[in-house]
């Protein structure tokens, strides 16, 4: 009995200092076999919990709704970042356990919808038609297809349009949007009291997840966070940094645009980032981080030019063709 006194007191003890902290972090993972969950960030508000990114596999989203129960607090807001189904896949999880929970995002789901992910909705029917799909990938993609029909489920009732202090379940936060960056709008927020940043996809310690990525957008909204006086920095995927690992982050992503612009060795490239982005590159991504950079260098930073411009601008049916193979 004395133990399960104890452990009952421990378990208060931890959600009470989580309600003391300025911010609670529910880290996401990029497995090695699976598609990633992004990190999710839990504040405080008035009228409840706000949760910024909800993830993409249902354990994830869960672990978001334990926490709001083990606090008490309903979850009164959703923030965002962008429309990537890592970061947005969870809403639907938590919609239905509190609907009229607000969703905030900038509207670049929108035109996503009729351009990469009406492609990628095709590509999901090819494999889960291959019976060689993994029955636990299969899982995933009908999660994924399940979102992609149904918008809905993900998308914003409140749309940021424009950076600005706002008030969010009753708290005022200071809510930025980067236009054509990691995606055609990212939003990422500061909370000047506890001097932090949650930055989104803009930052991803393993490599930049260029997929729909304007980069030198992506520079320029990493100089708009540089400009402000932070202290720690939420990325997207990984761990936090404090300011030094930022600005190193940084000058690793500058320098492996600059050298996928130029008539450098791809091999460079790839090593180069390797080595700039070496203290946010775990053994066990190695390999992982350097096949994305390749990757990424041959199919964002190396494409044709008109290929490089494509996520430089608004998204839509009438201008979308089909990404080179």
């Amino acid at each position: 009995m004395r133990a399960v006194v104890l452990g009952v007191a421990a378990f208060v003890a931890s959600v009470a200092a989580n309600a003391a902290e300025p911010y609670h972090l529910i880290p996401g993972a990029v497995p090695l076999d699976s598609g990633p969950d992004g990190n999710t960030i839990v504040f405080d508000a008035p009228r409840g919990l706000i949760v910024f990114d909800t993830g993409r596999h249902p354990e994830h989203s869960q672990a978001i709704l334990d926490y709001a129960k083990a606090r008490h607090r309903p979850i009164a807001a959703i923030v965002n970042s962008h429309w990537h189904l890592d970061h947005t896949t969870g809403n639907w999880d938590i919609r239905q356990a509190y609907p009229h929970v607000a969703v905030y995002a900038s509207n670049a789901l929108h035109g996503a919808l009729e351009t990469f992910l009406k492609d990628s909705r095709a590509q999901t029917d090819r494999m889960l038609a291959d019976p060689k799909t993994p029955a636990a990938t299969r899982d995933q993609l009908l999660r994924g297809k399940s979102m992609i029909d149904h918008p809905e489920r993900i998308a914003p009732d409140h749309i940021v349009a424009k950076s600005g202090r706002m008030s969010i379940a009753g708290r005022l936060i200071d809510v930025h949007l980067a236009k054509f960056a990691a995606t055609e709008g990212d939003v990422w927020l500061y909370d000047a009291k506890s001097r932090t940043v949650i930055a989104g996809d803009l930052v991803v310690g393993l490599v930049p997840f260029m997929d729909t990525a304007c980069a030198e957008g992506w520079s320029h909204a990493l100089d708009d966070i540089a400009r402000l006086p932070f202290t720690t920095l939420i990325p997207g995927h990984g761990d936090p940094m404090t300011r030094a690992d930022f600005l190193q982050w940084r000058t690793a992503y500058n320098n492996f645009v600059d050298c996928g612009h130029s008539a450098k060795p791809g091999k460079e490239c790839v090593a180069g980032w390797s080595r700039d982005a070496a203290k946010f590159i775990d053994a066990a991504h190695e390999d992982y981080a350097a096949g994305a950079a390749g990757y990424y260098l041959q199919t964002r930073l190396r494409s044709s030019a008109e290929e490089q411009q494509r996520y430089c601008k608004p998204l839509s049916a009438a201008t979308w063709r089909k990404p080179a193979a």
